[in-house]
C-alpha cells in the first residue's frame, strides 16, 4: 500500500514519540525511543537528534508491519517542551549544554531582563525562557553561536540542513509578539545578541525539502516537506480536540491544565495565562499545580477506586479546599506562597475525598471562568485527557460544577497532533 503519509516527531522529556498519519488523518503506527543518558546539569542536545534518527528508523519496521513504506511520508513536523533551548554554531553542532524548561535560578538574568521589560507579554522570572537564552549566550563566551534553536527548532534544523526558523509558539514566551510579528525593540539594550534569534513562521508552515543526505540516511523521500513545529502542549491539544473556537482541553495529570481556542487574544502571563496563534484564533490557557498528583499524595490506587465508588457525584461537597502538594501555585491563582488548605479533615475518607474531588473540579471552573472574564468564550466542547479521567465520579463531579459534560478521547498523543497539523496536500 502507497499514499501520502504525514509524520509527526514529539520531543518529550524521557524520549521521543512519532506516529504516522494517512491523508484522512488516521493513525498508522506510533513508535516511541528513550533518550540516551544525560547529564543534568550539561543536557548535549546532540543526543536528541540521534534518538530521532533512531525512532524515525523505528517508524520505518513499524510501518511496514501495517503494509507502509517510511518512503511514503511526504510531510514531517516537529513539536518539543516549550521554552527549551540550545546555542549551535552554522553547521548546527552545539556550542553550549542546552538549558531545559524546567531549568530555574538565572536570578542575575531575571534582574537585567526586569530593568527593560514593560510587556505584560514577557515572563520576568529567573526560570523565564529569556532568562535561559542570556545564560546560554554567557556560555558562549567566544560568540562562536550562530543560531538560538528551541528544541523543536533544532530537529527541523537537522532535518532541513540549516537553521535560523523557528515557530510562533515556540518564540511566545522568548519574547516574540505573534500579533505584530516582533522581537522586543529593548532586547540589544539587554544585550541579548539579536543576530542569533530565528526568523518566525506561524506553526506548521513548510519550510522547503528535506535535506538529501539526511533523507537518503533515513530511507525518507527526497521531496519529504519538513515544517516549522510547535509546542508539546499544543500538539497535544490538536491531537485531542478540533481546531473550533470554544473547543476545550483539560488534562488530569500530575497537575491540571487547561486549553481553550479563543478568537481574542488574551495574555496574563503575571496570573499564568498565556495565549498562542494558530491560524486566525488563540489558544487560550494555563496550568494549576493541583491535580492526580494531590489525590496519589493522598491516597494510593486501590483505596482512591474504593472511596470514589462511595461518592454521590449528583451532591455538592461542603469543604472548601485548595487542593496542592506543596506551598505555590500558578493559576488562577498565580502565588509562589499559597500553601495547601486541606483542612477541616472530616473523620469519613469517602467525605474528605468528595471535598478534595470538588475543589480541584472548582479551580478548573475558575481557571475557565478567569479566560471568560477576560473576553474569552466559555468552553462548547471540553475534552479531557490524562490518567483522571479513568476516575467516572470525578467525571461527573466535574460536569456538575462545569456545567458541561466532559468527553473522553481516545488520542491525546502530541505526536498525532503535530502530524495533524502538517497533514495537508
Amino acid at each position: 500500500m502507497t499514499g501520502r503519509l504525514s509524520l509527526g516527531i514529539d520531543l518529550g522529556t524521557s524520549g521521543v514519540r512519532t506516529a504516522v498519519i494517512d491523508a484522512a488523518g488516521h493513525v498508522l503506527s506510533t513508535v516511541k525511543t528513550t533518550h540516551l543518558p544525560q547529564q543534568p546539569d550539561a543536557i548535549d542536545a546532540s543526543k536528541w537528534w540521534q534518538t530521532v534518527q533512531d525512532c524515525i528508523k523505528a517508524q520505518a519496521n513499524a510501518l511496514k508491519d501495517v503494509g507502509h513504506n517510511i518512503a511514503d511520508v511526504r510531510h514531517i513536523g516537529v513539536d518539543g517542551t516549550s521554552g527549551t533551548m540550545v546555542l549551535t554554531d552554522a553547521t548546527l553542532r552545539p556550542v553550549t549544554p542546552a538549558l531545559m524548561y524546567n531549568s530555574s535560578g538565572f536570578t542575575d538574568e531575571a534582574a537585567e531582563i526586569a530593568k527593560y521589560a514593560p510587556d505584560i507579554h514577557i515572563t520576568k522570572g529567573s526560570n523565564s525562557a529569556l532568562a535561559r537564552a542570556l545564560r546560554l549566550q554567557a556560555h558562549d563566551a567566544e560568540s562562536r553561536a550562530t543560531y538560538l534553536l528551541h528544541q523543536a527548532d533544532f530537529i527541523v534544523a537537522h532535518l532541513r540542513g540549516e537553521g535560523g526558523v523557528s515557530d510562533e509558539n515556540n518564540t511566545l514566551k522568548l519574547g516574540y509578539d505573534p500579533e505584530t510579528g516582533t522581537w522586543p525593540d529593548w532586547f540589544t539594550q539587554l544585550g541579548l545578541r539579536t543576530e542569533l534569534l530565528p526568523s518566525v513562521v506561524p506553526a506548521g508552515t513548510a519550510l522547503g525539502v528535506i535535506s538529501p543526505d539526511i533523507a537518503a540516511t533515513l530511507g525518507l523521500n527526497s521531496d519529504t516537506i519538513i515544517h516549522a513545529g510547535t509546542t508539546d502542549s499544543i500538539a497535544a491539544f490538536l491531537a485531542t480536540a478540533p481546531l473550533e473556537t470554544g473547543s476545550a482541553v483539560t488534562s488530569l495529570g500530575t497537575t491540571l491544565a487547561i486549553k481553550i481556542l479563543s478568537p481574542v487574544r488574551i495574555d496574563e502571563p503575571q496570573m499564568g495565562l498565556y495565549a498562542h496563534k494558530l491560524g486566525d484564533v488563540w489558544l487560550v490557557g494555563g496550568a494549576s499545580n493541583t491535580g492526580g498528583g494531590v489525590l496519589m499524595g493522598l491516597f494510593d490506587t486501590q483505596t482512591l477506586t474504593e472511596l470514589s465508588q462511595q461518592i454521590d457525584p449528583s451532591v455538592a461537597s461542603p469543604l472548601d479546599y485548595y487542593p496542592l502538594l506543596q506551598k505555590g501555585e500558578r493559576f488562577p491563582i498565580n502565588d509562589p506562597d499559597l500553601a495547601p488548605r486541606l483542612t477541616p479533615r472530616p473523620d469519613n475518607d469517602v467525605d474528605f475525598l468528595h471535598g478534595v474531588l470538588e475543589s480541584i473540579a472548582r479551580i478548573e471552573r475558575q481557571a475557565y471562568d478567569a479566560i471568560t472574564a477576560r473576553g474569552g468564550p466559555k468552553p462548547a466542547r471540553l475534552y479531557t485527557a490524562g490518567g483522571g479521567v479513568q476516575n467516572a465520579v470525578w467525571t461527573a463531579i466535574r460536569a456538575r460544577v462545569l456545567g458541561i459534560t466532559p468527553t473522553e478521547t481516545d488520542q491525546t498523543e502530541a505526536c498525532v497532533g503535530i502530524a495533524k497539523l502538517i497533514n495537508s496536500d
